[in-house]
């Protein structure tokens, strides 16, 4: 038997993420691609899957660690190579004789050797004084401030100086919830009262003690949902919204839609709305380029993005996420619908790296399955425009002649009035609607 040592793998883009369960108990067996343990980040949960079958030895980490990519988490007795053990025996047996023949060797060429080994260690003491000692170790400047790409990001969108923020993490490297803290202090007045302008104004909600109204229970917001909440609150206060309605009669294409169950069955794919609904929205985002695009922080300019990817927001037990379905455009209807299918089980299985969820230019929220006449989503920024779909309804519409029944769905579509106006909003409203009204145009 062998001691093997698990590390964290790669973790799609996240710099740090935080161990929230344990799967095992020392001493259980664990078979291949069997759960180690769940990894939490920012955006989303993960399992870590064993590489080997054999039996836990002891975890190297505990519930609420923060750990990165290469870490230890884990040590396994598994079955160790034949072919590897005649390997490091025959190594341990060169050590061996290469140990004995040095022994035997003429012993003065050791004092040079410390003598050298003394004189680089001295030299090394020397530099590092010098640079401790050196202006540039104590510089304020952006490239001076301990933080990652993500935080850096992040700290450009909400217009946070980083050398004001405290660092909470190792060896004061800043993180994303020291940045979100700082704008909440600076929400609440915290910032005002240090002297600098929060620009807000906002008054903090109070308090309230709601155990003298009865019996409660304080339950702690998870990673994900803290996230969510920041990224709504800072979206609804940065973003001037405007959202527009209407209503797509879907008549036909349900209809087509349950014509293919036979067909899907064999390939094993379910076709549901959602598929036509993303095919729909890539097909208007390349009629309406002025929706692809995000505006820069500087306000000067915007990016027009040559890509077209589609967020899709899951509601999972841990929390809202939103795994983005890539080069929608270029994909068809069966190839959307499986593609929905596995992001939606990965989803809520906690299986979604950062990067599944990275790279949006628009995103679809569907209320469809759950009910409801409407609902104003709010935009995910840095994107432009997000569309909400409510439950669709059996009802009475005039063709002209008289009324008959028509299965029409509610959509809501919010968008930035900082570069979306009205007249780009009907013109992209109004092709969804056509699109979904007559399927036979998503084929031109």
């Amino acid at each position: 038997m062998a001691i093997e040592t698990i590390v964290v793998p790669d973790l799609g883009g996240a710099e740090s993420v935080d161990v929230i369960e344990l799967s095992l108990a020392q001493g259980d067996t664990v078979g291949v691609e069997d759960s180690l343990l769940v990894l939490e980040s920012d955006k989303a949960t993960m399992d870590v899957p064993s590489p080997h079958e054999g039996q836990l030895v002891k975890y190297l980490v505990a519930e609420g660690d923060t750990v990165k990519v290469g870490d230890p988490i884990a040590e396994l007795e598994i079955q160790a190579d034949p072919s590897q053990e005649v390997a490091n025996e025959a190594a341990e047996s060169l050590d061996a004789e290469v140990e004995d023949a040095a022994e035997a060797t003429v012993a003065p060429e050791a004092a040079p050797v410390a003598k050298i080994e003394e004189k680089a260690t001295e030299f090394d003491v020397a530099i590092s004084s010098s640079a401790v000692d050196s202006p540039l170790a104590d510089s304020e400047s952006a490239d001076d401030i301990y933080a990652g790409p993500a935080v850096r990001m992040l700290a450009r969108e909400l217009g946070v100086d980083l050398t004001s923020v405290p660092g909470s993490g190792p060896r004061g490297r800043i993180l994303k919830d020291d940045v979100n803290d700082y704008v909440k202090r600076a929400l609440s007045g915290g910032a005002a009262e240090s002297g600098q302008d929060t620009g807000a104004g906002i008054p903090e909600i109070p308090q309230i003690d709601f155990s003298q109204f009865g019996e409660i229970e304080k339950v702690k917001l998870t990673k994900i949902q803290k996230v969510t909440a920041n990224n709504m609150q800072r979206n609804w206060l940065n973003v001037p919204h405007v959202t527009q309605f209407d209503d797509a009669d879907i008549t036909e294409m349900d209809s087509f839609r349950k014509s293919l169950k036979a067909e899907g069955e064999m390939r094993g794919v379910r076709v549901t709305p959602v598929a036509f609904l993303v095919k729909a929205i890539a097909t208007a985002l390349e009629d309406n380029p002025g929706f692809n695009r995000s505006l820069v922080g500087d306000g000067e300019s915007y990016i027009q993005k040559q890509y077209c990817n589609i967020g899709m927001a899951v509601d999972t037990p841990r929390g809202l996420v939103v795994p983005v379905i890539r080069n929608a455009s270029s994909m068809g209807i069966w190839e959307i619908a499986g593609e929905v299918a596995q992001l939606a089980e990965k989803a809520r299985e906690g299986k979604l790296k950062p990067s599944d969820m990275q790279g949006g230019c628009f995103t679809l929220s569907s209320l469809g399955a759950i009910g409801g006449n409407g609902f104003t989503p709010i935009v995910n920024a840095p994107e432009l425009g997000i569309l909400g779909v409510s439950k669709a309804q059996m009802k009475p519409v005039w063709n002209g002649h008289d009324f008959e029944p028509r299965l029409m769905l509610p959509l809501a579509l919010s968008y930035d009035h900082r570069l979306i106006n009205g007249g780009d909003a009907g013109r992209f409203m109004t092709q969804i609607v056509k699109l979904l009204s007559d399927i036979r145009h998503l084929a031109l």
